[in-house]
């Protein structure tokens, strides 16, 4: 189907709420769903930090409810301000449940608060701009818990009861919304190459219609976070200092190898600057 010509309604990610000085707070504030139950030292609300722990990651787990049970899907994620775009397909399992069962938008949402999978959705350019608009307000959101989690170490202590792993982690509560704009579309996919590989979205060939008809992308605004680790070495008993076993951290840390052409690449391209600095 031919694409209709229409004005955009795509509005960038929103800042974060200001304060009276026109700055935007050093925190989110917390809610019950961001407050822990236990180890509550571990935990920040810390903006600049939580961008941090998002930014310095590109694969998080989606959680939503399915017929009454958990589902935990990982995928792709990337922060443009105070949003994030998660990756999916047009037949993923979180929109297709947005657009049968409205009240999976879960607490405080409504109808007017998100989108869902429609034929609209997998061909954002059949729509006017009025058409998108109303469409657009009149889907339900889906209720999601996004989680990052960064493993720095394992900690091995004397006695098993308090063996640990060193983290940072941060979760994210909210209502996920379908992308159907066109231009904010462009925006999410281009964050979302970028994320995983600075500078890539600018040396690849952008999807066709057809390619694009079959990718989806869900938005989350950052309202609901936390941040929470833990770092450090064992917490032994007093008691078990004298036992003759090792304790201590096992660093662990992401590493990327060398770059390894495709078998069919044409040997006079060469290897990108992005990628040359390992």
């Amino acid at each position: 189907m031919a694409a209709v010509e229409s004005a955009s309604t795509f509005t960038p990610a929103p800042e974060a709420d200001k304060t009276a000085d026109g700055a935007p707070p050093a925190a989110y504030g917390p809610t019950s769903r961001t407050v822990t139950s236990r180890d509550r030292d571990r935990a920040s609300y810390d903006r600049e930090l939580v961008h941090s722990l998002l930014d310095q990651s590109y694969v998080c787990h989606l959680g939503f409810v399915r017929d009454g049970a958990p589902v935990v899907l990982p995928t792709l994620y990337a922060r443009v301000g105070e949003r994030l775009y998660v990756h999916g397909s047009t037949g993923s399992r979180p929109l297709r449940m947005a657009a049968a069962n409205p009240s999976a938008a879960g607490d405080g949402a409504t109808a007017t608060d998100g989108a869902a999978a429609t034929p609209d959705a997998a061909d954002p350019g059949t729509a006017s701009s009025g058409d998108a608009a109303d469409t657009e307000q009149s889907r339900p959101g889906l209720a999601v818990c996004l989680t990052v989690t960064h493993l720095d170490g394992v900690v091995l202590a004397r006695s098993a009861f308090h063996h640990s792993i060193n983290y940072r982690s941060v979760v994210v509560h909210g209502v996920a919304h379908q992308v159907t704009d066109p231009d904010e579309r462009t925006v999410a996919l281009d964050a979302l190459v970028n994320h995983v590989v600075p500078g890539r979205a600018a040396d690849c060939r952008p999807g066709n219609a057809k390619e694009l008809a079959a990718t989806a992308v869900l938005r989350l605004d950052l309202k609901e976070v936390s941040a929470k680790w833990r770092d450090g070495g064992p917490n032994d008993e007093p008691e078990d200092l004298g036992l003759p076993h090792w304790a201590g951290v096992l660093p662990v840390a992401p590493r990327y190898g060398t770059p390894i052409p495709s078998d069919d690449l044409d040997p006079a391209i060469p290897l990108p600057d992005y990628l040359a600095g390992g």
